[in-house]
């Protein structure tokens, strides 16, 4: 049963980058045809899709947040992190990490992480 668990700070700054990390256990982020994404839900709105990294390493990202956001991984701890860099009060939401497969398409996320509540706030 895979499981995985977002961390990071709780509270972000106007204007400077925020950083999540989703830690996997019980299955491999190389692992094929599995797809990590990374999806938010601001207060009061539906979940957003922000971008993925693929099994492969490849990544893909919402278009209207692709010039703020990296994905990145660290095969050696089974993690895989989002950098969303400029954020302001609007990028406040819950954080959340999922595994798709076999394709990106959000209908195929079968795990989800707990979530994290992220502020963006001075």
């Amino acid at each position: 049963q895979v499981q995985l668990r977002e961390s990071g700070p709780g509270l972000v700054k106007p204007s400077q980058a925020l950083s999540l990390t989703c830690t996997v256990s019980g299955g491999s982020i190389t692992e094929n045809f599995y797809y990590w994404n990374w999806i938010r839900q601001p207060p009061g709105k539906g979940l957003e899709w922000m971008g993925a990294i693929a099994y492969s390493g490849s990544t893909y990202y919402s278009p209207s947040l692709q010039s703020r956001t990296t994905i990145s991984r660290d095969m050696s701890k089974n993690q895989f992190t989002l950098q969303l860099n400029s954020v302001t009060p609007e990028d406040t939401a819950v954080y959340y990490c999922a595994r798709a497969f076999p394709s990106i398409q959000t209908a195929s996320i079968g795990s989800w992480g707990q979530g994290t509540q992220v502020t963006v706030s001075s």
